[in-house]
């Protein structure tokens, strides 16, 4: 019984360190990409109000000149719409240019985005970004990121909030331990796991 307390406890205090970490992610850095990874598209195109957060985040991040690229990654969903679209698609409704926006049809998880954008970085030149997502989500995008050869990361998170922000923080402790430690893929297989 007494383990299991501790063990309560030690999940708790990860918790609260993650969702800390998370929020402290408010700094006025400046990187070459500001990495967006999907969430929920609706079957007619439109962003969920959690990815509009998101995406509202990577544009003002753009507008006031703290990015080059926006590069939004998603896989598709039982809309049946591909969120890398949806997102790329909305961000030139606000005025975004084309050619400033890379998409990856292919982020299907956080680890395949950071992949993908990893890819982009280094074949581009250049060598920092900023993972723009929800607080919680902010560490473990930023650790996968780094692993993927991301040599200078910050992170950046919309003023949304959610009840099920308390569900997401519990998930995010295990998936960021899992990130920070799993094996690196190997470079000729392509598929993406987790």
């Amino acid at each position: 019984m007494r383990l299991l307390k501790l063990s309560i406890w030690v999940w708790l205090i990860a918790c609260v360190a993650l969702a800390l970490a998370g929020l402290s992610c408010r700094s006025l850095h400046t990187a070459d990409v500001a990495v967006v990874p999907g969430n929920t598209v609706y079957s007619d195109g439109r962003p969920s109000p959690r990815l509009t957060a998101r995406l509202s985040a990577a544009w003002r991040l753009y507008a006031a000149g703290r990015c080059k690229i926006i590069f939004v990654s998603g896989g598709t969903g039982a809309s049946g719409v591909n969120e890398a679209t949806a997102m790329r698609a909305w961000l030139i409704r606000k005025g975004v240019p084309p050619d400033a926006i890379v998409e990856d049809d292919d982020g299907v998880t956080t680890w395949a985005t950071a992949r993908h954008a990893g890819d982009f970085i280094r074949q581009h030149h250049f060598d920092s970004a900023i993972a723009v997502t929800q607080y919680f989500h902010v560490p473990r995008t930023m650790v996968a990121l780094k692993r993927f050869g991301v040599h200078h990361v910050t992170g950046a998170y919309p003023d949304f909030w959610e009840a099920r922000d308390v569900y997401s923080i519990a998930r995010e402790v295990p998936a960021w331990v899992w990130y920070a430690s799993r094996p690196m893929p190997d470079p000729a297989v392509t598929t993406d796991g987790g």
